[in-house]
């Protein structure tokens, strides 16, 4: 779960990577979305994860909610919580009724939550691939492809709302054959959070078993 966010690192088709360049078009359009989201103190999601496998014939669905806050998170999907303040990391398995503690460590991840609207302006080229309608609204498309060519992920495409430049919904696509389509069903900007809300509350989880892997 560590690496759950790594859906927004994408490459490019093979025949694409040769041709893909920094396009200045989509570069604008990023700009204006990073900062649209970096102007936020903080900011609440709902979402939803599809998986899409033709190999296993498989299509899955599970829903997900994420607060984010500079470089803290709090995730909750998959009957886990995941939350990041900066210097540690909780993730806590309701099932198991046990938390791992970790120290967090930026170069082991390939991508966390506070990362998503400045995942572009470093080691990553992009294309803009034109416009198209989603859900009654037009939003641009962007391809996302890292120089790191050994990724596991092929190629990633963005929509943001042409509108007011939010991050509507994105795809990723895997080498192994599976399809990741991420929606997000509700946005809050600048919510009131509680001061402890990126700490893990032992009191508020009984019986809970702690397992300190620092």
């Amino acid at each position: 779960m560590k690496r759950f966010f790594s859906f927004l690192i994408a490459l490019m088709t093979v025949a694409q990577i040769a041709s893909a360049q920094k396009d200045p078009k989509a570069e604008q359009i990023l700009d204006a979305m990073s900062k649209k989201y970096q102007a936020m103190n903080a900011f609440k999601a709902s979402f939803s994860q599809t998986l899409e496998s033709q190999n296993a014939k498989v299509k899955e669905t599970i829903n997900g909610d994420i607060t984010v806050s500079g470089n803290k998170f709090r995730l909750a999907v998959a009957g886990q919580e995941i939350i990041n303040n900066g210097t540690t990391i909780w993730t806590f398995m309701k099932k198991e009724n046990e938390v791992n503690i970790s120290d967090n460590d930026p170069d082991e991840q390939e991508l966390t939550p506070n990362q998503i609207y400045t995942l572009y302006k470093k080691g990553y080229k992009y294309n803009y691939s034109g416009e198209q309608k989603m859900g009654g609204e037009t939003v641009h498309v962007i391809d996302l492809t890292p120089e790191d060519k050994t990724n596991q992920v092929f190629k990633v495409r963005m929509f943001i709302n042409k509108k007011d430049n939010a991050i509507k919904s994105w795809q990723m696509f895997r080498k192994n054959g599976n399809r990741y389509v991420y929606s997000i069903k509700k946005f809050t900007p600048n919510p009131v959070l509680p001061a402890n809300h990126f700490a893990f509350d032992k009191a508020k989880y009984k019986g809970v078993k702690v397992v300190d892997l620092r």
